[in-house]
């Protein structure tokens, strides 16, 4: 029985987070202002509009972020960990505020690692395929761009080597480990929520 449980958590943990990054995705596209019209924006659009749609009527934009995203990351998130700590015989009843607490550490951890990869991304693009329009290399560049702008200021330019992104690198491997990550563990996160961190 107890393999039978750790079965469904996989399955669980992994498809929920699966949806959870896409619908992070759209967040992250409409931050950075990323092209609307590119195949990939189309898919986060089209796989998070049944459930965004009615949530838009109630939660508007603001400042020209997508809050109904940012709200339905949240969300899943939310639904994922309590599923996750039901199914190990944790009661949840008595820590709700902590859950949301935990989803919103959560959720931030997860909206650093895809700034991360997509830093990793442009920089191995950069050497393989510069220059490339292929359209996840302009999506992973447009998400980039407004990341590596502030660093670019105060980071000359090495004769055409750019090391921008590895002060940015830095900065969010520094947010996510030291900050995050501690905040998890101080506010009581149960090890068996380890993954969505």
């Amino acid at each position: 029985m107890a393999g039978l449980a750790e079965a469904l958590i996989y399955i669980i943990q992994t498809l929920g987070s699966l949806y959870l990054l896409i619908v992070l995705l759209r967040f992250v596209l409409q931050l950075v202002r990323a092209d609307f019209y590119n195949p990939l924006s189309q898919f986060t659009v089209k796989a998070t509009q049944p459930l965004l749609k009615p949530m838009r009527r109630v939660i508007p934009g603001f400042a020209g972020l997508d809050l109904a995203s940012l709200v339905l990351a949240i969300v899943v998130q939310l639904l994922l960990m309590i599923i996750t700590l039901t199914l190990t015989g944790y009661g949840v009843g008595g820590f709700i505020l902590q859950l949301l607490v935990w989803s919103l550490i959560a959720v931030g951890s997860l909206m650093l690692k895809v700034f991360f990869f997509a830093l990793i991304g442009s920089v191995i693009l950069s050497w393989v395929a510069p220059g490339s329009h292929n359209p996840a290399a302009q999506l992973i560049n447009q998400i980039c761009e407004p990341l590596l702008a502030p660093f670019r200021k105060l980071i000359p330019n090495l004769g055409g080597l750019d090391i921008s992104p590895i002060f940015a690198i830095m900065t969010i491997h520094l947010i996510d480990n030291f900050v995050l990550f501690k905040l998890a563990k101080n506010t009581g996160m149960p090890a068996i929520l380890a993954p969505f961190m």
